[in-house]
């Protein structure tokens, strides 16, 4: 198999879709259940950690003697169950350079979550773009997670690609840490979607007045 001359590397929560507010709330309801605390600000600190790590830390840190497993399992069902219409909303313009990519046929494209497979399938199905791309590594597929560079390297290499040819595109700090670790070119899509709000703020005469 050739190695293509560029690959695309995408993380899936709050990179691809706005999924993030939904793992909070069930993140909310079920450490309410169990006694631990998990303000806000964290959570999103810890973008991209796999559930059960977090879990494990959350049970550390309270003091108490749960089964992180146990715990992982009720959030990501309890977030599975929560998925009503307009649950997985797209980062369009994220979803508009993976497009490109894709259709300018750039480069081979994946997606790398800390995300379990199923909700990553539950996620690319349901905005309609699981066959976009070639390789998909989840939680399960790798020993260690982000800020480790496993998932990207396990990415890289289900695409046959070298990794310092790859972009990886990232919301959390913890991620883009995880691509550079990788060797490979990290992308900070916080910046991309900020831009495109204030461009679309412009166009509608939304943006504040200066002083």
């Amino acid at each position: 198999m050739e190695r293509p001359a560029r690959a695309f590397i995408f993380d899936l929560d709050g990179t691809l879709a706005d999924t993030m507010p939904s793992h909070y709330v069930a993140w909310t309801k079920v450490t309410a259940r169990h006694g631990l605390t998990f303000p806000e600000a964290r959570f999103y600190s810890l973008g991209g950690v796999p559930t059960e790590k977090i879990a494990g830390m959350l049970i550390t840190e309270a003091g108490l003697s749960l089964d992180p497993k146990m715990i992982a399992l009720e959030k990501e069902q309890t977030y599975y169950e929560g998925l009503g219409p307009g649950g997985i909303v797209a980062i369009d313009p994220v979803l508009a350079l993976a497009r490109s990519h894709r259709e300018l046929e750039e480069g081979p494209l994946a997606v790398a979550s800390g995300s379990v497979r199923r909700l990553v399938t539950r996620t690319l199905t349901a905005l309609g773009i699981a066959d976009w791309f070639a390789a998909v590594v989840a939680a399960e597929d790798t020993a260690r997670h982000k800020p480790e560079p496993d998932v990207f390297l396990e990415a890289a290499r289900r695409l046959n690609a070298d990794p310092a040819t790859c972009t990886v595109y990232e919301d959390t700090d913890i991620g883009l840490e995880a691509a550079r670790r990788a060797g490979m070119h990290p992308v900070d899509v916080r910046l991309l979607i900020a831009a495109a709000a204030a461009k679309s703020a412009t166009k509608t005469g939304t943006t504040k007045p200066s002083a």
